[in-house]
């Protein structure tokens, strides 16, 4: 199948070198896209040097910085417009392991979505303190009660979509930001029938460049899941909003 790897990226010099050579060499056959937010420490350059010599390495260049959602429906654009058949987000910074994605990829023929999971049977985190994991965690039990969604990791971000699966998606009315961004797509992949699969993976955290985890993007999930989940439940809530 015709796959392709789409990498955001704002200021992952120190990290996307590594990630692509482990790409490459991990899954020889898949293409990688990296989305560069104008990168003010060279990312972008990086990637264009690397793509110039490197026939299965593209580059898609946005002015500035617009979040990671906006980053990835760029991406998803640019590859249902070329074609591919599977879409896969990675992270830049080494905390998706590239011997991860053969695994990941394995399930695609039986889903729609296949997603990299930290906390079913079989999957970790490395390096992470005990707050990071009590939030993560937490976080996705209050996704599975309120958007009844039958998904252990909604919120993670190493994942693979069938292309066929992301056309029917209203992919220009995502507006969700950071890891609120994947909890709407997997509700929106779950609402229009589609079938969902978790592989167990081990979750690096990062050793190189700065996290993007802020409080803006914790009470953005935190609202939007709030809302979502009382349209589902409370009578008239959808009619009101």
């Amino acid at each position: 199948m015709n796959t392709v790897v789409i990498i955001p990226t704002y200021n992952e010099i120190g990290s996307l070198p590594r990630q692509v050579d482990a790409v490459r060499a991990a899954v020889p056959h898949v293409h990688i896209l990296v989305v560069d937010d104008a990168s003010p420490d060279g990312t972008g350059r990086w990637a264009q040097d690397r793509a110039q010599t490197d026939a299965q390495v593209f580059v898609l260049e946005r002015s500035g910085k617009q979040g990671l959602g906006a980053a990835y429906r760029a991406g998803f654009a640019w590859a249902l417009e070329r074609g591919y058949d599977r879409v896969v987000e990675m992270d830049a910074d080494g905390s998706h392991r590239a011997q991860d994605l053969a695994a990941l990829l394995e399930q695609a023929d039986q889903a729609d979505l296949v997603i990299g999971s930290r906390w079913i049977r079989g999957g970790a985190v490395v390096n992470w303190p005990l707050h990071r994991k009590l939030l993560s965690t937490g976080a996705n039990r209050y996704v599975r009660l309120l958007l009844g969604l039958g998904v252990h990791d909604a919120t993670a971000g190493y994942r693979v979509y069938d292309a066929l699966m992301l056309r029917r998606l209203p992919l220009d009315q995502v507006e969700s930001q950071g890891y609120c961004f994947q909890i709407d797509m997997t509700w929106r992949v779950v609402q229009a029938g589609g079938r969902v699969r978790e592989v167990p993976i081990t979750f690096v955290e990062r050793d190189a460049g700065a996290s993007k985890m802020s409080s803006a993007i914790i009470r953005e999930a935190l609202v939007k899941v709030t809302w979502w989940g009382m349209r589902r439940l409370v009578p008239g809530a959808r009619r009101r909003g």
